[in-house]
Formats: structure tokens, C-alpha cells, sequence
């Protein structure tokens, strides 16, 4: 049986891979276990735990903060991952390395969607570092998989519609206002994490995007999920320049899964779905 090393264990992908690797000699690591700034670090975790495939679901994504944390940002999202994989090279393990649409510039004419082929062109710090990694990941080893995702949500940590869930039960009177100009394909992570093991199963390489099927704006997302919480609320879709922030959003984020389709290996499933799937994981917490 192989032996799986998932880094950034702490986070909501990270927990769901240990969850659905179980069947193999799964280990999580995160900080400070492991880091992955620190060649080091990571070739102490490889013999220690004799890995045969490392996840790595570590990142700095706060990507506002990201704006002005360029360095820390540019350490874990580009230098970790280039480590990861000169050692991965080094000791023959295969490498399964997570980015984001943030690497595309989304102004595409919605709803086209963008495949794996299509130029980058990232917009903000976040974007560029994690473009970087990737490149890091492709110049460093030939044994790896790197899956762009989107929207990423969980039931472990935070995330926006735990925010959105929070805010409507606070106060159901109190307007919400959410971002109705930016489209995407919101991904369960727990789907996300089946999706690596199929991946890591048909010892399927390259760049892959794996994101819930279908699209939807931020607003119509969190309307749908709180109607089908059935909690009541208040909300107003509002436009992007209504609500700036630090680092500049793509407007269309809909990532097209071509490379695991075309390789028969796509289990990724309608974003709805997922938010029911979502919706249920959470009535146990």
C-alpha cells in the first residue's frame, strides 16, 4: 500500500484528503511539522514517513493580505511548492500540487469558460505567486499533477458561506450585500479530495482543472445556499467597484474540467449538488 503525505493538513481540503485517503498509509502534516520554505523540513517528512505521494494542500490565501505580504506569500505559494517538487524528483515521489483560477486575468466574455491550454495572466499577488509555484512544480519534476481549482469550500475552517451562515442567523433582518459581478464554479472540497484520488489512482500527469460543475455569481451562491439551509435572511447583490478590495478579483472564473474529462477521469459534479452534499456533511457538526 502507498504511503500518502498531505501537506497543510490544518486546512478544509487538506482534512477531507485525510479523510477520503484512508485506505492508503495516509499521514497529515502542517505547520509546524512541516515546512515547506525548508528543503530541509520536507526531506526529513519524506524518509521519515517513507512517502510514495505527497498532496500539498498548504497555502498563504489570504488574498488580500497577500497585497502587502509579498514576501511570506511569494515563500509558500511559489518557493514551498518548487521545494516540494525538487525533492519529489530527488526521491522519486509523486507530486499532486493544488492552485486556483486566480492564475487567469477572468476577463474573459462571460460565460465562456477557460481550459487548462488558455494563456495565464494573473491580477493580483496571490495570482502571480501561485503561478509561480506551478511553474516551480513543471521545472522541478516530471511525476506530478497539479489541479487548478475555485471557490474552495468545507466543513473544516472558515469560509464564505460559513460567513454568509453567520451573518443571516446574527441578524435575518440585517441586508447582506454580496457580489453579484464575478462568476465561478464553486468546488466542495470534499469532492475535491476524490477527485486527487482519482488523479493519484490513474497516475494521470500534468496540469488539470477541477472545479464544481456549472456557475454561478458569489450572490446567487450564497442566496441559494441560505434558502436551502432554509435560515432566514436579507440579501442585495451589489457590483464589484461597490465593494473594492486590496487585491483585484477575476470577473469570470469558470474553469472548464477538459483534461479529466477527455481522460474519462472527471468526478467532479454540478456546483448545487455539491452545496447539498456540503449542507448535509455540516448537519453532524
Amino acid at each position: 500500500m502507498e504511503n500518502v503525505l498531505v501537506v497543510g493538513a490544518n486546512g478544509q481540503l487538506g482534512y477531507d484528503c485525510l479523510e477520503v485517503f484512508k485506505d492508503y498509509n495516509v499521514i497529515g502534516l502542517d505547520l509546524p511539522d512541516i515546512d515547506i520554505t525548508s528543503m530541509d523540513s520536507i526531506n526529513a517528512a519524506v524518509k521519515k514517513y517513507k512517502s510514495d505521494i505527497i498532496i500539498n494542500c498548504a497555502a498563504y490565501t489570504s488574498v488580500d493580505a497577500a497585497e502587502s505580504n509579498v514576501e511570506i506569500a511569494t515563500a509558500v505559494n511559489a518557493t514551498g511548492p518548487e521545494n516540494l517538487a525538487k525533492v519529489s524528483s530527488d526521491m522519486d515521489v509523486f507530486l499532486v500540487h493544488i492552485s486556483t483560477d486566480y492564475v487567469f486575468s477572468g476577463d474573459r466574455k462571460l460565460p465562456e469558460e477557460t481550459i487548462e491550454s488558455d494563456p495565464t495572466g494573473p491580477v493580483s499577488v496571490y495570482g502571480k505567486t501561485k503561478l509561480a509555484g506551478e511553474h516551480g512544480v513543471a521545472a522541478n519534476t516530471e511525476n506530478y499533477a497539479i489541479l487548478r481549482t475555485a471557490w474552495l469550500y468545507g466543513t473544516n475552517g472558515n469560509n464564505f458561506l460559513k460567513t454568509m451562515k453567520r451573518l443571516a442567523v446574527e441578524d435575518s433582518e440585517r441586508v447582506i450585500k454580496v457580489v453579484s459581478d464575478q462568476f465561478g464554479c464553486p468546488t466542495l472540497s470534499r469532492t475535491l479530495a476524490k477527485q486527487i484520488k482519482e488523479v493519484v489512482k490513474n497516475e494521470a500527469t500534468g496540469l488539470f482543472h477541477a472545479t464544481g460543475e456549472g456557475y454561478c455569481s458569489w450572490y446567487e451562491f450564497a442566496k441559494t445556499f441560505l434558502e436551502m439551509s432554509h435560515i432566514p435572511f436579507s440579501m442585495e447583490p451589489c457590483s464589484t467597484e461597490e465593494y473594492p478590495t486590496p487585491a483585484k478579483r477575476p470577473s469570470n472564473s469558470i474553469l472548464e474540467n477538459k483534461r479529466l474529462k477527455d481522460l474519462n477521469i472527471n468526478v467532479m459534479v454540478n456546483w448545487q449538488d455539491d452545496l447539498a452534499e456540503f449542507i448535509k456533511l455540516m448537519e453532524g457538526k
